[in-house]
């Protein structure tokens, strides 16, 4: 799937994906390294033409990784410890795109929204094709999870039992819901 897939049917949840991984400018990106251990590498992400595209460095060891294994998980920076600012992940494969054209265009994108010029043919560009979003995020006072998933379309509140356990999954339909008296009512 595309990301405009995402936007057109959970609009709400594109909002809190955009939020969470173009706003800050970057995102931790898991790959597979050759051994089958992971690899952790911050990517700045951009929104383009309706997908999701992850630039590397020209001949980098991630972009070598998603050359052999196209797994990928992108995952929104954590600024805090109590989880309140939630987190935000796709899983989902990476898509070379090799077309001079395309990165052409990437690249003009890039100089538009973010400020920098790629050199077209000496960059790595990825296309996510996304699998799954998962957005997490937690109550600390309570202990709570809450968690929404797409496209499964699955929300569900987790109960704090304990400072390191959760009750059975509750299902909700509300989580990204604007307050009661907001903009939608």
């Amino acid at each position: 799937m595309r990301w405009q897939d995402l936007v057109a049917d959970a609009p709400r949840l594109a909002g809190v994906g955009e939020e969470r991984l173009v706003g800050p400018g970057v995102v931790l990106v898991g790959t597979v390294r050759a051994d089958g251990s992971p690899r952790i590498s911050p990517v700045e992400p951009l929104l383009w033409e309706g997908d999701l595209w992850l630039s590397m460095l020209w001949r980098s060891t991630k972009a070598r990784d998603l050359g052999r294994d196209p797994r990928v998980l992108v995952h929104s920076v954590v600024t805090g410890r109590d989880g309140s600012a939630g987190e935000f992940k796709i899983r989902g494969v990476a898509v070379s795109e090799e077309s001079r054209a395309v990165q052409e265009g990437y690249a003009a994108e890039v100089k538009e929204c973010l400020g920098w010029e790629p050199d077209p043919g000496h960059f790595h560009l990825f296309r996510v094709e996304i699998d799954d979003v998962t957005f997490i995020r937690y109550d600390e006072p309570t202990g709570d999870q809450y968690v929404v998933r797409w496209p499964l379309g699955r929300e569900f509140v987790r109960r704090g039992t304990t400072a390191t356990s959760l009750g059975s999954p509750e299902v909700r339909l509300d989580l990204l819901a604007p307050p009661r008296g907001g903009p939608d009512q």
